[in-house]
């Protein structure tokens, strides 16, 4: 069985689509974006508990990695996911014990910032983690700074994208591996050797 008290990891990470802003989608580095979430789904999962909001992109890579684990370990994970997406949620998502809905807004980007304000402001994190990302990399992250302000917070900034943007606004406050090292497995396991028990 998965331990109650474990610690939480605050995952915001997506693919960059080409129709959107580019300066997002012509750093993003998409073979880095995935390797590095699947890294952290391995290294976290199975001693920690991830969390992070539902993105097509992105569940699917999280599913992969469950898949090759032990089915306990479904305990560790949980997936916040708006209802007012209900219409085209990926069958990945049902695949996953913990998944909180939240309420449909009148729009798109108000269901949204429920979404999000629920998953920071309801979870005691540990850490936060930004990979790869468009705007909703950033407002997580502007969220996630101002509600953990005393949390390590790791923009991989090789992923390119939002994370490389939020790194380089103040980049003597990370660690420079952020930047330059794609061995994500060894890195994610150096970095969060204090939270994973």
């Amino acid at each position: 069985m998965a331990k109650d008290n474990l610690n939480k990891v605050f995952l915001s990470a997506s693919i960059p689509y080409p129709d959107r802003d580019k300066k997002f989608y012509d750093t993003a580095d998409i073979v880095s974006i995935r390797d590095a979430v699947r890294a952290l789904a391995t290294v976290v999962i199975p001693q920690a508990h991830l969390v992070w909001g539902g993105h097509p992109s992105i569940t699917p890579l999280i599913r992969f990695v469950m898949g090759r684990m032990n089915a306990d370990l479904k305990k560790h994970i949980t997936l916040y996911q708006s209802l007012f997406f209900e219409d085209n949620f990926p069958p990945d998502n049902f695949a996953f014990e913990n998944i909180v809905l939240t309420e449909r807004r009148s729009n798109r980007d108000e269901s949204l910032e429920l979404m999000r304000n629920m998953l920071i402001n309801d979870n005691d994190f540990k850490v936060g983690i930004f990979i790869g990302g468009m705007e909703g990399i950033n407002n997580e992250y502007e969220l996630f700074r101002k509600k953990h302000s005393d949390v390590l917070i790791l923009p991989i900034a090789s992923t390119g994208a939002a994370a490389k943007i939020i790194f380089e606004t103040n980049p003597q406050q990370y660690d420079n591996r952020l930047l330059y090292d794609y061995a994500y497995m060894s890195m994610f396991r150096t970095l969060l050797s204090n939270i994973l028990h």
